[in-house]
């Protein structure tokens, strides 16, 4: 039997299995080098009823050496970014460290958790200065630990992200960061590539997941469309965290795997539907049903009839609604007399016959 995991507080709002799901938009590189861009795609999410933005805090520089060699390339075959260097693919998509105020404040105007991911020491000081409310580690910084001792040592709540990580990875990861004083945690299943695959998303990991390391457990989504994330929230996914722009059409470094804010919309809906309907297993018809009980099949007498005569396939039929005999006694009643004169539209009662 799993262990109920007690909700944890994220932002002021509450994180768990039964509570609605926290709905993450990522900004990410979607601002294409404009502030305005980026204020207007944190009204949007605001707009579609997500809870919380994230931005990501780094520089080319503090993420990679401006190199060319093969090591520094992404692969010539890559789908959107191929045969660029890291260095160029992080300065085009990189949030400017002076924009950082001016977006945490425009968030919190609008009722949003603004937080971000760092990626270094100094990051995490910059964050640190605007009362960041959560950090997250990105997929490729979960083998980070002293970052993550550093993260942790803030005290504040952590959401880990898993892509191409092993449970012994993922141990060590959760470990450092209790050890360096985090708490509350949320660990976020991913498949990291970029887009990805639905087929390639093993949405199972996710109640694997929680019972492997008792914490709760979110999936942070490439794929296009909400159908995997509000998959995962069926099977018990806390958070869904995806990338958001203003049109797929307008372009950007993410762009291809980011929901436009209609979308961002829908699928707050259908996330929160999908926590609703998964409720414990009843069996029996509930409150909301009483009216169609109502609907249910029973025997009727159709055609009016008097004393004495029998009761035939043509004076009594199985019709909605209820309140006759159960269906299954028609074989029963076939042959038998009516004791009294009764008029077509009676529900058939064993008194009758």
């Amino acid at each position: 039997m799993s262990v109920e995991i007690q909700p944890i507080e994220i932002g002021g709002h509450l994180v768990g299995s039964h509570e609605t799901p926290l709905v993450i938009a990522e900004v990410s590189g979607n601002h294409n080098g404009s502030l305005d861009r980026a204020l207007e795609i944190i009204e949007a999410i605001a707009s579609s009823g997500a809870q919380a933005v994230k931005f990501q805090t780094y520089t080319a520089d503090t993420l990679t050496l401006d190199a060319s060699g093969p090591q520094f390339r992404i692969r010539s075959g890559h789908e959107l970014w191929g045969g660029r260097t890291l260095h160029d693919l992080y300065e085009e998509a990189h949030t400017p460290w002076e924009w950082h105020a001016t977006m945490f404040e425009r968030a919190r105007s609008l009722g949003l958790i603004p937080f971000s991911s760092p990626f270094d020491p100094t990051a995490i000081e910059l964050l640190e200065s605007l009362d960041c409310p959560v950090y997250k580690i990105a997929s490729a910084e979960m083998v980070d630990l002293p970052l993550i001792r550093e993260v942790a040592s803030t005290g504040k709540p952590m959401i880990i992200s898993t892509g191409m990580a092993t449970l012994g990875e993922i141990d060590a990861a959760l470990t450092t960061a209790r050890d360096g004083g985090c708490r509350d945690m949320v660990l976020l299943a991913c498949t990291a590539s970029y887009p990805a695959d639905p087929g390639d998303a093993r949405l199972l990991s996710v109640p694997t997941l929680r019972e492997a390391f008792g914490i709760h457990v979110g999936l942070s989504d490439h794929t296009p469309g909400i159908g995997v994330s509000v998959a995962a929230v069926a099977l018990g996914a806390v958070a869904v965290e995806k990338h958001v722009t203003l049109q797929r059409a307008e372009g950007g470094v993410d762009s291809d795997f980011s929901l436009e804010p209609n979308e961002l919309a829908s699928l707050v809906r259908e996330t929160a539907a999908a926590r609703l309907a998964v409720g414990p297993p009843r069996f029996g018809p509930t409150e909301a049903e009483r009216d169609t009980l109502a609907l249910r099949r029973s025997l009727y007498v159709v055609e009016d009839v008097r004393a004495g005569d029998k009761v035939t396939q043509f004076n009594v039929r199985s019709i909605r609604p209820s309140g006759g005999l159960a269906t299954k006694f028609i074989e029963v009643v076939l042959g038998r007399t009516f004791v009294t004169d009764v008029q077509r539209g009676t529900p058939l009662t064993w008194e009758l016959i």
